[in-house]
């Protein structure tokens, strides 16, 4: 086997590993942090303390299915975003842990964010189609809805450019806020679809609030908390959640497609792993999509380490 790049990722509800080597992925494991039922998240510190409790057995597992000798650079995600002030403490968790290895084990460290992870992520096995031109991302999960635009040199991921974003609730946020108020676990992903797949009901339409690349959903996500307490069908208010974005995300794209003039489209983050979603954005769409692979649109670390590989 060929040399071995760990990865390492802290965000605010997994704490995940992952190895790799040039042939792919040779380890891939992942904790997600418990969250009451009825809470709508984590303050910060518990997250952290998560993270600490999780970290242990998480790399034992690793170490012991390798060869730490042919261990050549670590990748950690240490923020969030490349934004100038993009920070969050459970992140220091992963940090330490792998300039913890990094040290020990004498080779490098590669900073990079829990975006630039998202995105490498959701290219694994898209490299040649996105090698060689800049191409548009989305990142969708619980603490980002942005647009961005990709410049790619020789092949490796060369910046990310923020060009659009939401304005208040991000898309995880507005799909778990309804999920809770409709009693359902959080994270409410898996189980509001399930319940939007059985809609009867398909007709409401909540507003799709976009300026240009910029959107909003906390208007949204107040109207279904007027139909719940309504009484309203919970299959309706979920299928119209799913459908509002669907709408919102096309037309950030059209606007971004329009304005930059580039086609290729990569979605990424754990919203974009919807199958409905999917299939209700590529019936709006021109553009053929590209996603992540089977598990890596939820956080991993496996596109943390596909970087420290891209960069050593």
């Amino acid at each position: 086997m060929s040399g071995l790049f760990l990865g390492v990722d802290t965000s605010n509800y997994t704490t995940s590993v992952a190895c790799v080597s040039e042939e792919g992925i040779v380890f891939e494991r992942r904790t997600v942090l418990s969250v009451a039922l009825g809470e709508r998240g984590l303050r910060q510190s518990d997250a952290l303390f998560q993270h600490v409790l999780n970290l242990p057995p998480l790399l034992d597992e690793l170490f012991a299915g390798i060869d730490r000798k042919q261990i050549q650079a670590i990748g950690v995600s240490a923020k969030p975003t490349a934004a100038k002030d993009s920070y969050m403490p459970v992140f220091l968790a992963g940090k330490l842990a792998a300039s913890a290895i990094s040290n020990a084990l004498d080779v490098p460290l590669l900073e990079t964010t829990h975006q630039a992870g998202h995105v490498r992520a959701a290219m694994l096995g898209k490299e040649s189609e996105l090698a060689n031109q800049p191409f548009l991302a989305m990142h969708l999960s619980g603490g980002t809805t942005d647009l961005l635009k990709v410049t790619m040199i020789d092949g490796i991921m060369d910046s990310i450019e923020r060009i659009g974003s939401s304005g208040d609730l991000h898309a995880g946020q507005f799909v778990d806020r309804v999920g809770v108020r409709l009693g359902l676990p959080f994270p409410s992903g898996a189980e509001l679809e399930r319940l939007a797949r059985a809609a009867v009901d398909r007709s409401l339409r909540l507003p799709s609030s976009v300026k240009g690349s910029a959107c909003s959903f906390s208007g949204q996500e107040t109207q279904c908390r007027r139909y719940i307490e309504q009484g309203m069908a919970s299959e309706t208010v979920a299928y119209a959640v799913y459908d509002c974005m669907a709408r919102t995300f096309s037309k950030m794209l059209f606007s971004a497609v329009e304005h930059t003039g580039i086609k290729a489209i990569l979605l990424s983050g754990g919203v974009s792993g919807s199958a409905l979603l999917r299939e209700l954005l590529e019936s709006r769409m021109d553009q053929t999509l590209l996603y992540a692979g089977q598990g890596l649109s939820s956080d991993n670390a496996v596109g943390v380490a596909l970087l420290a590989k891209d960069l050593s």
